[in-house]
């Protein structure tokens, strides 16, 4: 009996430590980082695994289309990391921009796009395919964040046209661009941020609905127009009905998860990537974590994902800014409903839609804007009001050191203070108007019994 009330005991404390340390300045930020870059970390792995084979084949490397995601990881690691130092108005001012300029690379897609797989999604810049749906993403989240933010300031979200107007049309013309590409899966993750966008503002549940039916309708009619939808659909309802053919990469898929149990076949030992499966290294980049790593990997792949979601609502909760709250919304509704996506068309819940694992499957065009998506929650998550405090007290950032260098601190800070001194001058409230005083009058403190003038006022600093 002692015994047990001994374990009992240890496992309370063990339990509060645990949550005390969730309580730190900082949990967001390293819980964000780490996981960030384990996932990043396993899609390293899990692309050289997947992709020998077919890189042996193809350049007689082994090693050609990993060095190719290598690249990607290397370019988007000091992006990440620059926007987790910069401040949150920087990307404020971002998200028009890089809302134009995607339109922008959609339209050219459209039509002077590249032909990969059956579909024009693709962009070739300086001999390089690049998809501009993926940065899409992040340039959405950053514009509806800072347009949802403005009208909250202003006060204006209280009628449903200012919910809608101008995000609902901002995210239609993006929706019928990346359409116009046969991506059907992109669409529905913009969708989601779109409506997770509304969510957290308060929209009314009458909306939720409309857009639900509006959504349902958009998808029957781009289904219907293309035959190669419906196929994707039969094929998911009964797979076996047509193994050699449509139902191929779904059941090669379950083969895979299948095949590795619980402890998998080790790594590097998948008999699916040998030719079996399709696109093993993007879309079912999942099924070869369970063939290799078996249940325990791919539970590990949904912790980390689990933990990211929590790290990223727990900033959205915590911060002040309208802004913060919004973006960290967005990218966290973007990269997980994608990731849920994805592992839902590996395991049969839903069709096979083409949409790549975040930060794990290959693809410099979908990691890149990921991790640059991560800096932007890492920047946040540093803005929580203790994660504040607690980089205060250890001195200025290298991103602080390196613009006073450069002697720029002054200009960011003139620029930052012009910001913040816009927003007060709304916000305050303007004196009643009162006569000026003349030059050389001595002015006169309150008392309680009455104003004291100014030569017998007490000194503060005075020795006594």
């Amino acid at each position: 009996m002692a015994a047990t009330t001994a374990v009992g005991g240890r496992d309370r404390v063990l339990w509060r430590e645990w949550a005390r340390s969730l309580d730190r300045p900082l949990t967001s930020y390293y819980l964000i980082l780490g996981t960030g870059v384990m996932l990043i970390a396993l899609g390293l792995v899990m692309v050289l695994s997947s992709t020998m084979v077919n890189s042996i084949t193809e350049t007689g490397s082994a090693f050609s289309v990993f060095q190719r995601q290598l690249v990607s990881a290397m370019i988007g690691l000091p992006l990440m990391v620059i926007a987790s130092q910069l401040p949150l108005w920087i990307f404020r001012l971002v998200g028009y921009p890089a809302m134009i300029a995607s339109v922008a690379l959609l339209l050219l897609t459209a039509f002077q796009g590249t032909e990969v797989n059956g579909a024009i999604r693709w962009l070739e810049v300086g001999g390089v395919l690049v998809q501009p749906s993926e940065p899409a993403k992040l340039a959405f989240a950053l514009w509806g964040a800072n347009i949802l933010a403005r009208k909250e300031e202003l006060k204006e979200l209280t009628e449903w046209r200012h919910l809608l107007i101008p995000l609902l049309p901002g995210c239609g013309l993006l929706t019928l661009l990346v359409l116009l590409g046969s991506d059907l899966s992109t669409t529905l993750v913009l969708l989601l941020t779109f409506l997770g966008l509304l969510w957290v503002v308060g929209a009314p549940g009458k909306l939720f609905v409309g857009m639900f039916f509006l959504v349902l309708g958009l998808a029957g009619i781009v289904t219907a127009i293309e035959p190669y939808r419906i196929t994707r659909i039969t094929a998911f309802l009964d797979p076996g009905a047509d193994p050699q053919g449509a139902g191929f990469q779904s059941l090669h898929g379950l083969y895979a998860l299948g095949t590795g149990g619980i402890f998998g076949v080790g790594i590097g030992a998948s008999r699916e990537k040998w030719g079996f499966l399709p696109f093993a290294e993007t879309d079912f980049i999942f099924a070869i974590i369970g063939e290799e790593f078996g249940l325990l990997g791919t539970l590990l792949v949904l912790v980390l994902f689990g933990m990211l979601g929590y790290a990223g609502l727990r900033v959205a909760f915590r911060v002040k800014d309208p802004f913060s709250r919004l973006a960290a919304f967005a990218i966290v509704t973007w990269i997980l409903g994608q990731a849920m996506i994805n592992i839902a068309a590996v395991i049969g819940l839903v069709p096979v839609t083409g949409i790549p694992l975040p930060l794990v499957s290959y693809g410099g065009s979908s990691l890149i804007p990921t991790m640059t998506a991560l800096g932007v929650l890492l920047a946040i998550a540093r803005n929580e009001p203790q994660a504040q405090k607690a980089l205060a007290a250890r001195g200025p950032s290298w991103v602080q050191r390196a613009l006073s260098w450069l002697g720029l601190d002054n200009v960011v800070a003139s620029v930052h203070r012009r910001s913040g001194s816009t927003a007060s001058r709304r916000t305050t409230t303007p004196r009643a108007p009162g006569k000026p005083e003349a030059r050389g009058t001595k002015t006169t403190a309150k008392h309680k019994s009455g104003p004291v003038p100014a030569g017998d006022r007490p000194r503060r600093n005075r020795r006594r």
